[in-house]
């Protein structure tokens, strides 16, 4: 399959988890890929040498979403290593859990920072190359809880939320250049992040999940591959549930 053959992709958060499964995704697809990533050095490897192992190109690039002339030259220099750049996921995100009455403002912030202000770097970096092109796809990753809420997680389902209304308002400003903004919106999926879960624990999510399991990190970056992709060309400023049914 070669359905983004010459298409040059960045996904943020690439080096593990739900991004590595996108990326690998986009490079069985014939993508060159972009793997964006924050310090996990042996990881990005790992995620590249996947990547590579399909028969794709790919490069790791280390820098930090939540710095915003870091997303810049990011973007730079994909563009000029590769001459375009025709999808950009914000995938990178993270969360600090914690009753609202003792969340701190450093945690408040840098989780805002990563997740919201990362993405809309991002995105306003990219925006140029595509409007260039007259072209191009951006999926954020949001999160079921920015669309029902969570105890404990006041920060990281407000930082999720946003993205959604960043997702809309960025459609809406740059559809009439061809570019589509959609998110995908996990609910709980296998990966790292959810293997202390166990036990009762676990039956207890699985039972609240029509569908009656964990989603895996294929399952999200199925739906990202449908977005960026052709088949997916009169979508844009949607929300694309990936939740088993938990939310409906």
């Amino acid at each position: 399959m070669s359905a983004f053959k010459d298409k040059v992709v960045m996904v943020t958060g690439g080096s593990r988890g739900i991004g590595r499964a996108i990326s690998v995704a986009f490079a069985k697809q014939g993508a060159t890929v972009v793997i964006g990533y924050a310090g996990n050095d042996a990881a990005a490897q790992e995620a590249l040498e996947l990547v590579r192992a399909v028969g794709a190109q790919g490069e790791v690039v280390r820098f930090d979403v939540a710095d915003t002339s870091a997303c810049a030259s990011a973007v730079d220099a994909c563009v000029k290593t590769h001459g375009r750049l025709d999808v950009l996921v914000n995938n990178a995100g993270i969360s600090v859990d914690g009753l609202v009455m003792r969340v701190k403002d450093e945690d408040w912030d840098k989780q805002l920072d990563t997740n919201l202000r990362g993405a809309f770097a991002l995105i306003r970096a990219a925006s140029r190359p595509m409007m260039k092109q007259k072209g191009g796809a951006i999926i954020n990753l949001t999160s079921v809880v920015g669309e029902m809420g969570n105890g404990g997680q006041a920060a990281y389902s407000a930082s999720k939320a946003g993205l959604i209304g960043l997702t809309k308002s960025v459609a809406r400003e740059l559809a009439s250049r061809n570019i589509r903004v959609n998110a995908v919106s996990p609910g709980f999926i296998a990966t790292d992040m959810t293997s202390y879960l166990e036990g009762a624990t676990r039956e207890k999510m699985e039972g609240a999940i029509p569908l009656g399991r964990l989603g895996s990190a294929e399952d999200v970056a199925n739906a990202v591959l449908f977005l960026a992709g052709d088949s997916a060309a009169y979508i844009t400023g949607e929300v694309l549930k990936v939740n088993g049914g938990m939310y409906m």
